[in-house]
């Protein structure tokens, strides 16, 4: 738990809420689901014969990193476990640990929508309700500054998970998952721990990439985008300075040398190319002028800086065009509202980013940024549940 929560700091100036435990609501594995500890009845098609189980969802290699990422999983400091992410794959589409046996992860994590959901989530403070959105994991694996929700009041990937309630009795109720935990961590015991690595695991293996954009600017292929979407491009990393924030390995070019000496955060070789420095910046969204509060405090949750009030973690933009509305309340319906609102400048507010100013887009700037955003669309995952689970 962080401090900001232990110590219950006094409410800010400006901040409608005294910060409390958060509960999570949006991964769908809950505690409620076994209460006694009995495996879950579901019509899920479930099997004991390990041979059908494990050629319905085999051990895979990790994959290779889609066009557009320079660094491979395999890279990484630690790397993904195909056995641990194997697991998950089943945990993750696994109905019969929910209340009911009726929802599964993906309820709020689909992948027709980049792993993310368009409900808004309504998350308990205090006696109060924070509207957020359900957030992608795609290209997690390749986030450099491990905080994780849009607060940041998780750590790291693999303390993430545990934010959501785990419902360890209802995995450990089912027989079927003991060898796959043994095969994964050495021994068959299941608790929270494990199962938060499992998800970690599993997550850090869905990329996004090979999008339109990636093509054009990778290959060098001028009909993967329109002359619309290069418009886009020189708008986005030139007079829209969207780079700032959503930044992409791509500023490396020379070209991109003024926007590159315009950064104030992150160092490109810690961004990766998901279009994100990975951090938390206050851009006035859910400020009510007339009150003079944020409806959601954001940032100040974790650190209890006040400083870090209405800031909200940068979200990458690969697949933005797949989980609609937008920002972390779902406030801006379109991408083209989202367009408008930076035009804008924001929402001026006292903690407002410095980087937050108006935009002077004409309308055919403007509809060429949503070309831009529309070409990150990418691929590289396509995962579908196992057609057998455990029993």
């Amino acid at each position: 738990m962080s401090r900001a929560f232990r110590d219950s700091p006094r409410p800010l100036p400006g901040t409608a809420w005294a910060p409390a435990w958060l509960l999570a609501a949006a991964l769908a594995v809950t505690s409620a689901a076994a209460g006694d500890g009995a495996a879950p009845s579901s019509s899920l098609p479930s099997t004991r014969d390990r041979a059908r189980l494990e050629a319905a969802n085999p051990v895979r290699p990790l994959p290779a990193a889609p066009l557009g990422h320079d660094q491979s999983l395999a890279d990484l400091a630690r790397p993904p476990d195909p056995k641990k992410a194997r697991l998950w794959r089943w945990l993750f589409f696994d109905r019969r640990l929910s209340p009911g046996a009726k929802n599964s992860c993906e309820k709020c994590h689909t992948a027709a929508r980049g792993w993310s959901e368009d409900t808004i989530v309504t998350m308990k403070i205090g006696d109060h309700s924070v509207p957020r959105r359900t957030m992608t994991f795609v290209n997690s694996a390749f986030a450099f500054f491990p905080e994780q929700f849009w607060d940041g009041r998780s750590k790291s990937l693999d303390e993430q998970p545990k934010g959501p309630k785990l419902n360890v009795e209802a995995i450990a109720a089912v027989p079927g998952y003991a060898p796959y935990f043994e095969e994964a961590f050495g021994d068959a015991r299941v608790d929270a721990s494990r199962v938060s690595q499992a998800i970690a695991d599993w997550e850090r293996t869905q990329l996004s990439g090979n999008s339109p954009w990636d093509r054009w600017r990778r290959l060098g292929d001028e009909k993967a985008v329109s002359d619309e979407v290069r418009l886009g491009d020189r708008v986005f990393f030139g007079k829209g300075r969207c780079g700032h924030c959503h930044i992409a390995t791509v500023l490396t070019d020379p070209k991109f040398a003024a926007a590159r000496a315009q950064m104030k955060s992150t160092p490109l070789h810690l961004v990766g190319n998901s279009f994100t420095d990975w951090r938390f910046h206050n851009e006035g969204i859910g400020f009510e002028p007339a009150t003079k509060r944020f409806k959601d405090p954001g940032r100040f949750l974790a650190t209890g800086r006040k400083e870090d009030t209405g800031a909200f973690k940068t979200p990458p933009l690969r697949d933005v065009a797949l989980h609609p509305p937008y920002m972390h309340d779902g406030s801006l319906p379109t991408l083209e509202a989202v367009v408008e609102h930076y035009r804008k400048g924001g929402i001026d507010n006292p903690y407002l980013d410095a980087l937050m100013e108006p935009l002077d887009l004409t309308d055919a700037e403007a509809a060429a940024l949503v070309a831009f955003l529309r070409a990150l669309t990418g691929s590289g995952y396509a995962d579908t549940a196992p057609a057998l689970f455990p029993e």
